[in-house]
């Protein structure tokens, strides 16, 4: 007998604890909500990754808002292997008059970009790496990196591939990475908005391929504390009003222009607190630890994937032009962060440094590590937080990147915090990894 279906579409948000939810209505009554969207309440920002709303928050059981759904921001596939499509739609949490409410994730990196497209004239030109690892499926052992490393859980990365690519994400290179059952996905450079929305749907798509065949793929930060981590890489490049690249110049120092120098010194001296806002669980300050090639210093080298601010290389193969290719990647972020902060937070801390005319940071060809205290002073670095609560200690230290935010953003983002360490309290590394895995 067959059994009607009627496809669903969901109009979602993707909140502190960058989990995406949202509400489900008829695919073929969506254009109906454009104007007015779904219900959402302001304390679903409080919402905690383990259920529960965190304690005290500025919310309390009251007010409505709604979420209201970008036609431009929908993903939409019917290849994950699912009787139904996926079908997403990303919304901008508003007031029950249409006004945006400034606690909005995707309303904070519009407000982030407009600030600095009228300020001086640049946008940036983002792309996601994302790392993810899957459990439940009984592989053979393989090299990472190798063929049989991907062929071995075949028909996974193929289909994965064709729903993204059907979905609108532009899928780039899917990758057997270097640990136990991980891969990695990046998708093609897009605006900041875009790529974080691509973000969200390439965790969601991949997830439901994944469970399609009985298997939980898992972005969480560190599955085990002796796993390898699974990482967001940011790769961002600065562009002018006309999309012209402007972050290259042959005769600065490792291609670095004078702008683009300017932009990352911003992200350095704020990138302690910044680190509270991409990687923000307790599970991240397992992986951002020194030699674990993912970012532990306020660090800018020339193509070393130990510095939390990497120079990417360029090709001149075929007479490719290096300009357009010229990346900065900021690798201090991980899955449990979420994307629209956590790049509303870059853009704002690059903006700051170029209003204050910061010099250009110096790129460090050694790792901090090797180097002895006094120099270590003398070039700038600071160790990154260690710990959960020394990363919140350095967002409530930098009077400058709060400000970014507004006063209950910022309460609801540590409220959320705190609450993780209260659930937390007294587990063992081993069990923290466990839960994020699953969560994540």
């Amino acid at each position: 007998m067959t059994v009607a279906t009627r496809p669903l579409t969901g109009i979602v948000t993707t909140d502190l604890a960058a989990v995406t939810r949202g509400r489900w209505v008829p695919t073929d009554r969506f254009e109906e909500t454009l104007a007015t969207g779904i219900g959402w309440l302001p304390a679903n920002l409080s919402l905690t990754p383990f259920g529960t709303i965190a304690s005290p928050n500025p919310w309390g059981s009251t007010g409505d808002l709604r979420v209201l759904p970008d036609p431009d921001a929908r993903y939409r596939t019917s290849a994950t292997g699912a009787e139904t499509p996926f079908d997403i739609v990303m919304g901008d949490i508003a007031a029950l008059d249409g006004t945006p409410w400034p606690c909005c994730p995707r309303t904070l990196l519009k407000e982030a970009m407009a600030a600095l497209s009228e300020t001086t004239g640049l946008s940036l030109r983002v792309a996601v790496e994302q790392e993810f690892q899957l459990f439940g499926a009984s592989f053979p052992p393989a090299h990472p990196l190798s063929v049989a490393g991907l062929r071995r859980a075949d028909p996974f990365a193929p289909r994965l591939a064709a729903a993204l690519e059907e979905a609108g994400v532009e899928p780039e290179v899917l990758i057997a990475e270097f640990g136990t059952d991980q891969f990695e996905v990046t998708c093609a450079p897009a605006s900041a908005l875009v790529a974080a929305d691509r973000a969200i749907a390439i965790r969601e798509i991949t997830r439901e391929t994944a469970r399609m065949l009985g298997w939980h793929a898992s972005f969480a930060p560190k599955t085990a504390p002796d796993a390898v981590g699974n990482g967001v890489h940011i790769h961002f490049s600065l562009v002018d009003g006309e999309g012209r690249a402007v972050g290259y110049d042959p005769a600065a120092p490792a291609g670095l222009s004078r702008i683009a120098a300017g932009f990352c010194a911003g992200i350095l001296r704020h990138l302690p607190a910044l680190t509270m806002l991409s990687a923000p669980s307790l599970s991240s300050y397992y992986r951002l630890r020194p030699n674990h090639w993912s970012a532990s210093w306020t660090w800018l080298a020339d193509r070393d994937r130990e510095a939390s601010l990497r120079i990417c290389p360029v090709t001149t193969a075929g007479g490719r032009d290096p300009a357009p290719q010229y990346n900065i990647e900021y690798r201090a972020a991980d899955a449990t962060a979420n994307p629209y902060v956590a790049l509303a937070a870059i853009i704002r801390a690059g903006l700051a440094g170029l209003a204050e005319e910061l010099p250009p940071s110096p790129i460090i060809g050694e790792h901090p590590e090797a180097l002895d205290p006094a120099r270590r002073e003398a070039l700038g670095l600071r160790r990154l937080p260690e710990t959960l609560e020394e990363a919140m200690a350095a967002l409530e230290a930098d009077s400058v990147a709060r400000g970014w935010f507004s006063p209950d953003f910022i309460e609801t983002w540590l409220g959320v915090r705190r609450a993780e360490l209260e659930r937390l309290d007294g587990e063992p590394p081993e069990e923290v990894c466990r839960l994020f895995r699953d969560l994540y």
